[in-house]
């Protein structure tokens, strides 16, 4: 009984150990991307999670959104490419903690010198409850 005991526990603790490592990614990360003549623009990643698999897209100060390829996940590191204008930028990613992620990119042009971001989890605001503290104030009727 006691063996069992103890193979139940130690199978409870890799599990639970296991779980605590896997990165959950889906949400919005922005990150803030200085260029090497000095001048800076906000970057936002939208990333959705299937186990090992990522999708989603990035979004920079130019216009619409670009998807991202070939998106792997591998516990707290992760890895995606980025293609626009005949070129393709290599994203090296790891989890620092649940809201924190340390990236390093490299291009397949010299063009594109390689970087390293800090991306933060965007935290999404619940919209206010009715009749919370946010809601508008509704005047009371005179008594009759």
């Amino acid at each position: 009984m006691k063996t069992l005991l103890s193979i139940c526990a130690a199978l409870a603790m890799t599990l639970g150990t296991a779980s605590m490592r896997a990165a959950d990614l889906t949400g919005t990360w922005s990150a803030e991307m200085t260029t090497p003549d000095g001048n800076s623009f906000p970057l936002t990643f939208t990333f959705k999670q299937d186990g090992a698999t990522l999708t989603g897209s990035v979004q920079g100060p130019q216009g619409d959104p670009i998807d991202i390829g070939n998106g792997k996940v591998d516990g707290d590191k992760f890895s995606f490419d980025v293609s626009f204008n005949g070129m393709t930028i290599h994203h090296i990613c790891t989890v620092v903690n649940g809201d924190e992620i340390k990236m390093t990119t490299k291009s397949d042009s010299g063009d594109f010198p390689g970087m390293e971001l800090t991306l933060k989890r965007v935290k999404q605001t619940p919209p206010p409850a009715p009749g919370g503290p946010d809601a508008p104030v509704q005047p009371s009727k005179p008594p009759q």
